[in-house]
């Protein structure tokens, strides 16, 4: 195999490398970018909001100069909910990808250990037979085996290690990450549990806009004429949403929808890890074939190897 070959066998390894180095950069940066984002919104929601204004009370009195400040419940509330669901969020992300990650590199990583133990046993196999081609070569010029006997053993050889090289070169084509050491079983729970906190803090979140109590505090000034000084005022205003109850029913379906949707959605973690299921159930099939074939080569190897040592003994004796 020529050197720019391996040159071009390490640069793709470099290259597929590059992603899983930086699984934990990505999830990093993604957290960053939505607690970011959820800091804004629950400074926002916490804050009180300044009013400035004129009004006319009734019709016929002068105008008035209005300014102050109004805060609800319900935004301090949401401003708590918002950082939870930005956590969730975050914790969904990350088993998402992890999951994500051990799926794809699921079966690159199981054939390359299939491949490395296709290895040592070549290595294991070809010792032997280079044993017993010493050995049928002193049979040889002792004219008890025929160099036809040789031949076939050092036509072995040659497959062998013609195989031993292709073996090697395959290891070095594929690339898996370090995977998780939990089953993928218990991954793919792990994100179906998050997804499911993250929906429910989505949920609360949503809920919270049917109600809100709001206190709105400040002073009012006549304008023409300036007849009083400034005079303060306080109000609370409670506000309640109706349909309450039927957009929270809707909510409550619309999670179960949610989570049968997964269950299905192309590409998604649960949908891949059946494809996965399916394929190992293939591949282990195509191997279990295979091994057949194999042990009957290695069976009939064996007989033709038995035949100088009958032909030693006979001579021998």
């Amino acid at each position: 195999m020529s050197l720019n070959h391996w040159k071009s066998v390490l640069c793709s390894i470099l290259f597929l490398a590059a992603p899983g180095f930086a699984a934990d950069k990505d999830q990093l940066a993604y957290c960053s970018y939505v607690m970011e984002q959820a800091q804004a919104q629950r400074d926002l929601l916490r804050t009180p909001i300044a009013d400035a204004g004129m009004t006319q009370p009734e019709t016929g009195l002068p105008l008035q100069l209005v300014g102050g400040a109004s805060l609800g419940l319900s935004g301090l509330r949401k401003a708590s909910l918002t950082m939870d669901v930005a956590r969730k969020n975050c914790e969904l992300y990350k088993a998402t990808s992890w999951a994500q990650q051990d799926i794809q590199y699921a079966l690159p990583s199981l054939e390359r250990e299939a491949l490395r133990n296709r290895l040592a046993l070549l290595e294991q196999a070809s010792t032997s037979l280079d044993a017993i081609m010493e050995k049928t070569a002193k049979m040889v010029d002792a004219k008890d085996a025929t160099r036809l006997m040789l031949f076939t053993l050092q036509t072995t050889k040659i497959k062998l290690d013609a195989d031993h090289a292709d073996t090697q070169a395959k290891i070095a084509a594929l690339y898996a990450p370090p995977l998780r050491d939990k089953p993928l079983k218990e991954l793919v729970a792990q994100k179906q549990s998050s997804e499911a906190s993250e929906q429910k803090a989505l949920d609360k979140l949503t809920r919270q806009n049917n109600w809100d109590v709001a206190l709105s505090v400040g002073v009012h000034q006549q304008f023409n004429p300036v007849a009083y000084g400034a005079q303060p005022y306080g109000a609370v205003s409670i506000n309640y949403n109706l349909a309450s109850r039927a957009i929270n029913k809707h909510l409550d379906r619309a999670a179960d929808a949610y989570d049968e949707w997964k269950q299905v959605q192309e590409g998604d973690v649960i949908r891949n890890m059946e494809v996965l299921r399916q394929q190992l159930l293939d591949s282990a099939t195509a191997q279990e074939t295979k091994l057949k074939s194999l042990q009957a080569e290695s069976g009939q190897i064996e007989k033709n190897l038995q035949i100088p040592r009958r032909r030693s003994t006979s001579t021998t004796s």
